[in-house]
């Protein structure tokens, strides 16, 4: 290994940018629109696409938190209180989601199975430790901080759909932005006894893996989605992919964020979007301001 990577696998100086709060927004969602079975905009497989994330969104958050959590004595200072910040915002996340799941149309829809499924798979990565869950959690928080600034730059996604399923996915894209480098900064304290290749190439190798099967999960729970509605597996499995990678391509048009991960030295703030979601912060902070009056 060169000096030259050695040094910037070493490098971790960039943190959270000092005015980047991370508050709890105890916010309620108004999603009987969920109850349509084709919510954005009459279109099946978006809806079927946003459907099969927000299923893994309750199991897959309480994961996260507990991951953090089981380093949580090990971090002081500024960190600790975006631990803290952390752990409610996706508390939150937590619920919201889950109570939109709630409302989908069980009886037409697998989705019970695909909760399943999402719980089996949730509980082989907890099975495998506190480190493993942390290194996941790492890893997928690039993922959907990822999504939620190909969400920021191309706001037409939700057009048609119901104002409060809008706004909450608004809200979880700009939280998800918020709070992108908490779990990373815990990665660094835990294993700052690693050496710099050690941390690099374990989470690199994390990446590796979940970056082909976190989209392919999702594809496939949307195809099964669609399949309720009468596409075949091969029609459902087709349209699903073109959603994710190539128009609107909320997965495809992220390559370029996506792949900084395995640059070495690399910090989730090297992207810095907060102006993205200015405007979105005004608008959700104004909604908890009454609560903290």
């Amino acid at each position: 290994m060169t000096a030259q990577l050695t040094a910037q696998m070493t490098a971790h100086e960039k943190t959270t940018p000092a005015e980047v709060k991370i508050p709890p927004r105890d916010i309620r969602f108004d999603f009987q629109g969920a109850k349509a079975r084709h919510w954005l905009s009459g279109d099946p497989v978006g809806t079927a696409v946003f459907n099969a994330l927000s299923l893994t969104f309750p199991d897959g958050e309480r994961m996260f938190i507990d991951a953090v959590r089981a380093y949580r004595d090990r971090v002081d200072g500024k960190l600790a209180e975006e631990v803290k910040g952390f752990i409610a915002q996706e508390s939150i996340h937590s619920r919201e989601h889950h109570t939109l799941n709630q409302l989908l149309d069980r009886d037409f829809y697998p989705v019970a199975e695909i909760e399943a499924g999402i719980k089996e798979r949730v509980g082989i990565a907890r099975s495998r430790g506190p480190m493993r869950m942390l290194l996941s959690t790492i890893a997928l928080e690039h993922i959907t901080s990822m999504m939620a600034d190909i969400h920021a730059a191309n706001q037409q996604l939700f057009d048609g759909a119901p104002a409060g399923i809008e706004r909450m996915w608004r809200w979880h894209a700009m939280e998800e932005t918020e709070h992108k480098a908490v779990a990373f900064d815990v990665f660094m304290v835990a294993t700052k006894d690693w050496t710099p290749f050690q941390r690099y190439f374990r989470r690199c190798m994390v990446m590796a893996i979940i970056g082909i099967m976190f989209p392919r999960n999702i594809a496939a729970y949307a195809a099964r989605l669609l399949e309720a509605d009468g596409y075949s597996k091969k029609d459902a499995l087709k349209a699903v992919n073109r959603f994710l990678w190539t128009e609107p391509g909320i997965f495809g048009r992220g390559g370029k964020l996506f792949f900084s991960w395995f640059r070495p030295g690399f910090h989730p703030w090297d992207h810095d979007n907060r102006a993205l979601v200015t405007t979105w912060r005004k608008e959700f902070d104004a909604d908890i301001a009454p609560a903290h009056a």
